[in-house]
């Protein structure tokens, strides 16, 4: 399948450093010809950081996207049953995301929408982005990178020297990994040395 053929699911987790490297990703999907739906977590949909005001960066997702967004767990429930993805991506993807998913919780907008497309055998992105990724949620990334339907943009170490665990995806890599996924492909090499 072609990206301009594409209907993504594009949820947003709460790693709010890295929310300005996602615009550019989508308006690249976008000029690609894909269709993207924005998807908040909660704390991602409600929280004013040092990084980002909430309302201010939920409208530029809409402006850029020209989709209201999906942000309740009522909202994300339907995805499966209507069949509304090709793809779905979560980027950036928190440890918590991970750990929930990993064990089958779906308490937030974000999970429930990956757990309500996964239930049609469709390809999941995740776009790793926490700092205790080669700690304690090792295990549970583990535990998705052997699950059916579930694939990594390729991933390193950022600033080992001050967070030896944390992971971090190279958005560069999105696109290429999106692609690989809708072959049923995991995109290759998912492993990179060091990623600034």
């Amino acid at each position: 399948m072609k990206l301009s053929e594409c209907k993504i699911g594009f949820a947003i987790t709460g790693s709010f450093c890295t929310f300005d490297k996602v615009i550019p990703q989508i308006d690249f999907l976008m000029k690609e010809g894909a269709e993207i739906t924005p998807i908040f977590s909660t704390n991602a949909y409600n929280f004013d950081t040092r990084f980002a005001n909430a309302k201010d960066y939920v409208l530029k997702i809409m402006q850029l996207t020209n989709k209201q967004p999906i942000h309740t767990i009522v909202q994300a429930e339907p995805i499966g049953p209507q069949k509304l993805f090709d793809c779905m991506v979560i980027s950036p993807c928190t440890g918590n995301t991970i750990a929930k998913l990993a064990n089958g919780i779906s308490d937030t907008p974000v999970l429930m929408a990956a757990k309500a497309h996964l239930r049609n055998n469709l390809p999941l992105v995740i776009a790793i982005s926490s700092n205790d990724a080669l700690g304690i949620n090792f295990q549970n990334i583990g535990k998705l990178m052997v699950m059916k339907h579930i694939y990594f943009v390729p991933f390193g170490q950022d600033h080992y020297e001050t967070k030896p665990n944390s992971l971090v995806a190279d958005l560069s890599k999105l696109q290429l990994t999106i692609e690989a996924a809708l072959e049923g492909k995991q995109y290759e090499p998912l492993l990179y040395e060091s990623i600034k």
